[in-house]
């Protein structure tokens, strides 16, 4: 019996081997330690640091030093510390990125000739470990950067448990890093468990060909699967059934978590309507149409790169029976 569909593997920026004791953020005695042999991830202004060669792993600095008060703590491995900075070390601009799928973000190289390069643009060729480094140090400067001062008295923020929290320098309230909910989801039809076509839609800054499954923010008051219905309505004007969770994967920019989904139309041939300004096309796609694309044999059909969860969701229901 054909089974529903899921992901094709874990979404790359899922993945993480540090352990993240928040136990440790607090314990000052481990933390001098962790600092004295740790090793140093920085993340310049648009989210990049250096990369080795073949982007598979990060280049770290020795930490030195007493430890910065804004140092972050992204976790321990071996008894080594990682540890996050940000830095406006002076690069220069116009390295192609490793990843080209999308094209929108250019590397950069430090005097070292070592090159920087965007979490989107490497996430999929990085290792395990040095995946879950990024996207942790990626999230906490975007958030530290936004955060200075304090929402409720506007006093500054100084912070606390070794960057995973700041405290206001004025009231004393304390504030944790954000992250925005947000929904995307897999629309197929209803020819059997995992459907026969499959919904996909583009943006009008998106390059050309280029097309990916639905998603939009959660808002107040909303439970995710009332997400889900309400933007493919708003997006397309397709009402959807048979909800379904599939992963999550943190997509830090700035601060966002996505949360896989896929759902069945309720009606295949209804006429799409798409949201003005928002959706500049949508499409009913064959599994083989899918297939080929993937394979990057489909020149007017180009699909999200392995660092999107988009892509787990589609390649898991393009392999689908």
């Amino acid at each position: 019996m054909t089974q529903p569909f899921q992901l094709a593997a874990v979404p790359v920026l899922s993945r993480s081997t540090v352990d993240r004791d928040e136990s440790a953020r607090t314990d000052a005695a481990r933390l001098a330690k962790l600092w004295a042999t740790g090793r140093l991830v920085l993340v310049d202004k648009k989210g990049r640091t250096p990369v080795r060669a073949d982007a598979t792993e990060l280049v770290t600095r020795p930490t030195t030093g007493d430890l910065p008060p804004d140092a972050m703590l992204l976790g321990e491995l071996d008894g080594v510390g990682y540890w996050a900075l940000s830095t406006d070390e002076e690069l220069t601009e116009g390295v192609q990125s490793p990843d080209r799928s999308w094209g929108l973000w250019s590397g950069a190289t430090s005097e070292d000739g070592a090159e920087w390069h965007d979490l989107r643009t490497t996430g999929a060729l990085l290792s395990d470990t040095a995946a879950g480094l990024f996207t942790t140090a990626v999230a906490l400067t975007g958030w530290h950067a936004r955060a200075r001062f304090c929402a409720k008295c506007g006093s500054p923020v100084e912070r606390v448990n070794a960057g995973w929290a700041t405290r206001c320098t004025g009231c004393g309230r304390e504030e944790y890093p954000r992250t925005d909910p947000a929904v995307i989801c897999l629309v197929h039809d209803d020819d059997g468990v995992n459907g026969s076509s499959v919904l996909l839609a583009r943006q009008p800054i998106w390059p050309p060909a280029r097309y990916s499954v639905l998603a939009g923010f959660v808002e107040a008051g909303e439970s995710l699967e009332s997400c889900v219905a309400r933007e493919i309505l708003e997006e397309v004007g397709i009402e959807v059934a048979g909800i379904r969770y599939l992963g999550s994967q943190p997509w830090p920019f700035p601060r966002s978590i996505m949360v896989g989904f896929a759902a069945v139309a309720v009606d295949r041939a209804a006429a799409l309507a798409l949201a003005e300004g928002e959706i500049e096309d949508a499409r009913w796609c064959t599994r083989d149409e899918v297939r080929a694309a993937l394979a990057e044999d489909q020149p007017d059909l180009k699909l999200p790169g392995e660092t999107s969860i988009a892509y787990q969701m589609i390649k898991g229901w393009a392999d689908a029976n």
